[in-house]
């Protein structure tokens, strides 16, 4: 039997409300305002690959590569950024060239968060969150508070082995990413735990 060409599969609709509540963490108002992240486009797409790699690392874990139900998550952001930037009004020359470097600044950060991740001390997350998204050398509270965040959200998508209930059920589970309000900057938690 021949299949028709543009046929979506019937995970889609899993992958579009997954990748969804990707996104939707991360417009959280809580980061622009908080966390005093960049309310650009940069700084926007910054926070969607954080939250990204934070779910693919989840699913990737134990298995040694990304399973296929994380590729589809990994290729809907894919989409999602070349329809994004067409709608900005990237010229199709254009569009491959600026996906190339989405595609660079992903796997870049994926490396270093993953080793920071790894990693006992909050020094080495911290350096790369101020590096990656806010530009800057020295981590600011606002890069230290990501920081601390993307620890929760890790501890927490680990705790509730994300990875194993989107395999045995991929239309009812969400992640469970902390409220970015309720996590505190690392000194804010030192200081009111003496």
């Amino acid at each position: 039997m021949i299949s028709l060409p543009f046929r979506r599969s019937r995970q889609t609709p899993n992958i579009d409300a997954l990748y969804g509540m990707i996104v939707a963490q991360a417009r959280s108002q809580a980061f622009y305002r908080g966390y005093d992240v960049p309310d650009t486009v940069d700084g926007r797409l910054d926070m969607i690959m954080l939250h990204l790699l934070l779910l693919l690392r989840q699913l990737s874990k134990g298995r040694g590569s990304l399973p296929p139900l994380g590729q589809q998550v990994f290729d809907r952001f894919c989409q999602d950024m070349d329809d994004n930037f067409r709608e900005m009004g990237v010229g199709d020359l254009a569009v491959p060239k600026r996906m190339r470097r989405v595609a660079e600044a992903y796997y870049g950060r994926a490396m270093v968060y993953e080793s920071a991740l790894a990693s006992d001390g909050a020094e080495e997350l911290e350096a790369a969150v101020a590096r990656n998204v806010f530009g800057v050398t020295e981590p600011t509270p606002g890069a230290r508070r990501l920081a601390s965040y993307m620890r929760e959200a890790s501890r927490r998508l680990d705790a509730q082995d994300f990875g194993t209930r989107l395999s045995d059920a991929p239309g009812q589970a969400e992640p469970d990413f902390p409220d970015p309000e309720a996590v505190a900057t690392p000194d804010a938690a030192a200081s009111a735990n003496p």
